[in-house]
């Protein structure tokens, strides 16, 4: 705890009167660019993975990255989804997996998870790529099965916020678009799900436009 004090006191005297203006503004409120579901692992650190700022991203985590499907029943993930595309109205949703994944190497075996039993039942959510992985890639070395593990997870959990009103409601009237990423720990790379070809890329690649219109904008300026 000591370490993690020094932190505040750093973040107090240093870090916060350098933002001063930026923290006097988010006092009034948010309005975030993106929703950012990723996993809860310690080593995921959203603000420094795509270089935000306070108040631009409204974060979900949780082992596995997973949105369950939209039920009756209320849940944080239902609830959070709600709040951030019903009443903030954030225009994109990014569903982030990692690398390393120890929620999907227990997806993988869910069977020996008999001292977890939350944990064995929440990674149900993630069956379908589970199964989607066994079909299609029985043949696979481990490394490239997990990976393509990490991908049919999120193509699943992306097809599961499809079916909350909100996000049902958004999409029909283009006004939210759907993300999924995959983060590399160990190299840093990015790579993005193009729905269109069913193919992942390199994120400056999927979003090469995106980044080409962004610049011109800033050279402008």
């Amino acid at each position: 705890m000591p370490h993690f004090a020094h932190g505040v006191v750093k973040f107090q005297r240093e870090v916060f009167p350098e933002k001063a203006d930026l923290f006097e503004r988010l006092a009034t409120g948010q309005s975030p660019e993106a929703l950012f579901i990723t996993c809860s692992d310690s080593r995921i650190e959203t603000a420094m993975l795509t270089q935000t700022d306070p108040g631009e991203l409204f974060i979900c985590r949780n082992a596995g990255n997973i949105v369950p499907p939209h039920t009756n029943q209320t849940g944080g993930m239902t609830a959070s989804i709600e709040f951030a595309i019903g009443a903030l109205g954030i225009p994109h949703i990014v569903i982030c997996g990692h690398t390393e994944c120890g929620a999907m190497k227990g997806a993988m075996n869910r069977e020996g998870l008999t001292n977890l039993p939350h944990v064995r039942e929440w990674l149900g959510y993630a069956q379908g790529a589970v199964d989607i992985t066994e079909a299609m890639g029985a043949g696979l070395e481990p490394d490239a099965k997990m990976r393509m593990l990490l991908e049919q997870n999120v193509i699943l959990q992306l097809q599961h916020l499809k079916t909350h009103p909100t996000v049902a409601v958004a999409l029909a009237q283009k006004a939210v678009k759907l993300h999924g990423w995959v983060y590399d720990i160990k190299t840093g790379e990015v790579s993005a799900f193009d729905e269109g070809t069913g193919s992942w890329l390199p994120v400056e690649e999927r979003y090469a436009s995106e980044l080409a219109s962004a610049a011109l904008a800033s050279h402008a300026c």
